[in-house]
């Protein structure tokens, strides 16, 4: 199955790769080695691969379709794209656009694309290379950029970019788009629809946000980089290393996942590859996962 029916909201997965990223240990610094062995029959093969220890994870969107209008949810790490800190990311060639295609959806279809927060991995397919300039790949969409993230991560404002993951970044992937007339930065919430809304998700980024979606008795949560492997659910107080605030990101993460537990919803993560899609409950101090949505890739 790759696409799921939620109320109103049509949801079809498109990912533009997946597999290993980094070393457990760097990846989440403070997790213990123990907590991956305890829970390996959970992480592996899609999660973990604990033959040489690295976490596995996808690069993907989520494609909406609601009211009539058609949704992107985060963008990937694109094509092209100069990318001296993460070398597997350096000039890609993936066949995102095709799989796109294979959705019944063009580039010019797109209303609108939402950037859970503007980390490399999140707004590379907002532009493309065309004769040497970056355009926006959606030319009639309107991009929803969080302003926090907007100003945090220009490079006028943070000189600390150079040299890390977000090199570049914001010049080939942001403000192209900005220029073009077609970003709306909002702040605190924004409602998308009658069964979308935007709200603020601050800790890994200042930016950082969910998409949740309330339809017909349905509840989902598109939960960004809330959490990049199901260890957090059992474990979340453990941040990423690139979590810009621990103290805000771990109490995000207790609220929306508590939220998710209260309300029944589906838990759709940036980064989870798999089955991709989950559902949680309390446990003890964190939370369980009850169950996976079978979302194939497409």
């Amino acid at each position: 199955m790759n696409e799921l029916q939620l109320g109103d909201v049509t949801i079809t997965r498109i990912e533009e790769m997946h597999g290993p990223v980094m070393p457990a240990g760097h990846f989440f610094p403070d997790l213990p080695a123990a907590a991956w062995a305890e829970h390996r029959a959970a992480l592996v093969p899609d999660h973990f691969d604990d033959r040489d220890d690295m976490v596995q994870v996808a690069m993907q969107t989520w494609l909406l379709r609601s009211e009539g209008e058609t949704i992107l949810i985060d963008t990937g790490v694109g094509d092209d794209k100069s990318r001296p800190a993460v070398e597997a990311w350096d000039h890609l060639r993936t066949g995102y656009l095709d799989n796109l295609a294979a959705a019944g959806v063009r580039p010019e279809d797109v209303d609108l694309v939402v950037n859970t927060h503007l980390h490399v991995d999140h707004v590379g397919w907002n532009t493309r290379l065309a004769d040497g300039v970056w355009v926006p790949t959606f030319p009639n969409a309107v991009y929803l950029m969080p302003k926090a993230d907007f100003e945090f991560w220009h490079p006028a404002r943070n000189p600390g970019i150079a040299g890390g993951v977000n090199e570049n970044v914001f010049e080939d992937s942001v403000a192209p788009v900005h220029a073009a007339g077609q970003v709306h930065l909002w702040e605190g919430s924004h409602r998308i629809d009658s069964n979308l809304r935007l709200e603020a998700a601050p800790g890994h980024t200042p930016g950082s946000s969910v998409v949740v979606l309330e339809s017909g008795g349905d509840r989902a949560l598109f939960a960004g980089d809330l959490v990049h492997t199901p260890l957090q659910v059992a474990h979340p107080d453990h941040n990423s290393c690139f979590c810009e605030d621990p103290e805000q990101a771990r109490a995000t993460r207790r609220r929306l996942l508590g939220w998710a537990a209260d309300a029944t919803a589906l838990v759709l993560p940036a980064h989870f590859s798999g089955h991709g899609a989950l559902e949680v409950a309390h446990r003890g101090s964190g939370f369980e996962i009850t169950n996976w949505a079978p979302l194939a890739r497409l």
